[in-house]
């Protein structure tokens, strides 16, 4: 007997799984790249070393975190633009760039007048969107369709998983075309995030236990401030606005190493941080952002602060330091946003239901903003 869910967000968390299988088995069947799955890609990057993404909302948390995708495994400078700013700025910020749109409607005001504004400077375009019938995904001149089904909730989750999928996927797409990944390694990548769906939906269950558990405990809290370090910044900024827009709390995301730049004047018992402290323990880089994320975490446990942690399977030493600390499973670093989102997204979700919010249609918010 299938599960009967009282909302549609908690219903779709619960589908990412399955939506993130579709998406994958879209893009690599079999695990393995499928060129016709990325229209028109090696012409848009052809002889290209730039990439502006332009998007709002989740969507340009998506983004940011494939700006790091980008950047580090297909050499590309990509800079991430607010679609509503994108407009107003320079003509020559970049030589020549490609330019991405992101949208889980597809028809998002701010981001299509970007789309229309990088046509009409006669840049090449691609857009990412959960519609592939929509004018972006028709106007764009490569469509890279999510295949999260429709999403009824406002604040975005399924949506926004399956974004960093596609992401994943054409990063390691680009790669492969410019040489600067092997066929080797690519399969390997491939084979990690095919296991991922499997993974996501053996934990989900507890999941959403330790979360209602946690939202019940802070419900009192006046407000969160949200930290992670590189690609786990923008999940750190993802997982704020979540709780914003889902349960009407203040939260604010920022890179960790800036908390003592004067964010840390607004910790205190009622104010918790939400620390991302994952670690890809194959990558010296995210061990050592680890490492420097841990002391972050003795400090403020010295300084009093109350912490709430996302941690790796197996890491007592960061849920010690942290009066609640949910853990995810053990995969690549750049696939790790893809997992430890979601205790963010269960954690806005019960903190919405502890604040007696209509969690599916927050006030003020709609799910596509198509007017500017």
């Amino acid at each position: 007997m299938s599960r009967s869910f009282p909302h549609a967000m908690i219903q779709e968390i619960y589908e990412q799984p399955d939506a993130l299988a579709a998406t994958i088995d879209h893009y690599a069947p079999g695990g393995h790249l499928k060129a016709e799955a990325f229209p028109n890609i090696a012409e848009i990057f052809r002889g290209r070393q730039r990439l502006v993404i332009a998007a709002s909302g989740s969507s340009r948390h998506a983004g940011l975190s494939g700006e790091i995708m980008l950047e580090d495994y297909a050499g590309l400078a990509v800079d991430v633009e607010y679609a509503s700013e994108y407009c107003y700025r320079s003509t020559h910020t970049l030589h020549d760039p490609g330019v991405l749109v992101i949208s889980q409607s597809g028809e998002t005001a701010d981001t299509l007048a970007a789309l229309r504004e990088a046509k009409s400077r006669g840049l090449a375009t691609a857009a990412i969107t959960n519609n592939a019938g929509s004018t972006m995904a028709r106007e764009a001149d490569s469509s890279l369709p999510t295949i999260a089904g429709k999403e009824k909730a406002i604040p975005a989750t399924k949506s926004f998983t399956t974004q960093l999928s596609v992401l994943y996927l054409l990063t390691l797409y680009i790669s492969r075309l410019s040489g600067r990944m092997t066929a080797h390694t690519t399969a390997s990548h491939l084979e990690q995030l095919g296991k991922l769906p499997a993974k996501l939906a053996a934990v989900l269950p507890s999941w959403e236990t330790k979360l209602e558990e946690i939202a019940t405990a802070t419900k009192s809290a006046k407000g969160f401030l949200f930290l992670g370090r590189a690609i786990h910044y923008p999940i750190a900024r993802e997982g704020a606005l979540k709780l914003k827009e889902s349960a009407y709390v203040q939260a604010e995301g920022y890179p960790a190493g800036e908390l003592k730049h004067g964010p840390n004047a607004l910790v205190g018992a009622d104010s918790p941080l939400v620390v991302l402290a994952t670690r890809d323990v194959t990558d010296p880089d995210s061990v050592l952002r680890y490492q420097k994320t841990l002391q972050l975490m003795r400090d403020m446990k010295a300084q009093g602060a109350s912490i709430i942690s996302v941690v790796s399977e197996g890491d007592e030493e960061a849920a010690s330091l942290s009066q609640h600390s949910v853990a995810v499973p053990a995969v690549d670093e750049f696939l790790l946003p893809l997992l430890e989102v979601v205790p963010l997204q269960l954690f806005a979700y019960f903190t919405a239901i502890q604040h007696g919010v209509n969690v599916d249609s927050p006030r003020n918010l709609v799910k596509a903003v198509v007017t500017e």
